[in-house]
């Protein structure tokens, strides 16, 4: 029996899929929730097999909650179920710890096939997220990747450009994103590196190899 969270804040969706899984002879829906918080908290008090989470989510959003269930509970296997297809949200999910990720619209047995795969073990992506993932793992990285794995794609990329010496006004002429964005990416980037300002994250990221 596959024990499953459903995490949801769509009250459609959540019942949809548990009407889903109920009618399979070995899953049991052991909790569903409505916010990224309230899933951890059952993960941690019920200890479900798989974990089903949309990345959009009030509070917590999927990818702080898939996080946390990674630290806390690392034998409970995260499945995103959501509806964002993007390369930064695709990627974020892997790095905080998704063993799987699909986009909402694939039909019920994929659903299901991947329910299995992640409780068995493995990693399983949708098949237009396969693409960009084996494309992903298959071409030249800089040492962004290497050396900061908690930042990002767009992350490494502004803080590649920081160590470069570039301000956030140019940063953002580079990357064709606007002065905000720039600036939210940054902050994360402190918090990330743990560090307090904008020296110390050159510092870094210089002794890294970035910004040449």
């Amino acid at each position: 029996m596959i024990r499953v969270l459903i995490c949801d804040d769509h009250p459609v969706v959540r019942a949809g899929l548990h009407a889903l899984l109920g009618s399979l002879p070995d899953v049991e829906v052991v909790a569903v929730a409505a916010d990224g918080r309230a899933a951890v908290r059952d993960v941690v008090t019920l200890r479900p097999d798989v974990a089903i989470l949309d990345l959009s989510l009030p509070g917590l959003d999927g990818i702080g909650a898939t996080r946390e269930i990674a630290r806390v509970a690392p034998r409970v296997a995260v499945l995103v179920l959501t509806m964002y297809d993007d390369d930064e949200s695709v990627f974020s999910a892997m790095r905080a710890g998704a063993r799987g990720y699909l986009v909402k619209g694939v039909e019920q047995e994929d659903i299901l096939r991947a329910i299995r795969s992640v409780a068995a073990g493995e990693a399983i992506f949708g098949p237009g997220v396969a693409q960009r993932v084996l494309g992903f793992l298959t071409a030249p990285h800089g040492p962004t990747t290497v050396s900061f794995p908690e930042l990002t794609r767009r992350e490494s990329e502004v803080l590649d450009l920081l160590a470069a010496g570039l301000n956030n006004a140019a940063i953002a002429a580079r990357l064709d994103i606007s002065p905000k964005t720039v600036a939210n990416n940054v902050s994360a980037i402190f918090a990330k590196l743990q560090v307090a300002d904008r020296a110390q994250a050159i510092i870094r990221a210089r002794d890294a190899g970035l910004g040449r």
